[in-house]
């Protein structure tokens, strides 16, 4: 399991064998391996992984408009716990934090 961080360092999903996870567990997207976006349960575009560990959404990408399909899977993994805040740092052009709303 990978956690997953947004610009300001906090601890906003976890990421276990291509499913997106809320910080408490609850299943709320996947990743699309080919394009290297996260989408949300609904096929929606999310966001991306910068710099390792931070998702965040990329104004400019060509897949906000493109629906990837409903999840099947609707499974939930434990809570992992906090580990703390990760440290700011800036994003580039473009690329703004993901909604909580859209992570939970």
């Amino acid at each position: 399991m990978a956690r997953l961080f947004d610009s300001r360092g906090n601890h906003i999903a976890n990421v276990a064998e291509g499913r997106l996870y809320a910080t408490g567990g609850t299943n709320i997207g996947r990743v699309i391996e080919p394009f290297g976006i996260y989408v949300d349960i609904s096929g929606g575009y999310l966001g991306e992984v910068i710099a390792g560990n931070r998702l965040v959404s990329n104004r400019a990408s060509g897949y906000r408009t493109t629906n990837f399909g409903n999840t099947e899977s609707t499974e939930s993994i434990a809570d992992a716990g906090s580990p703390g805040n990760y440290g700011s740092i800036g994003l580039p052009g473009g690329y703004q934090d993901i909604d909580p709303s859209r992570l939970r």
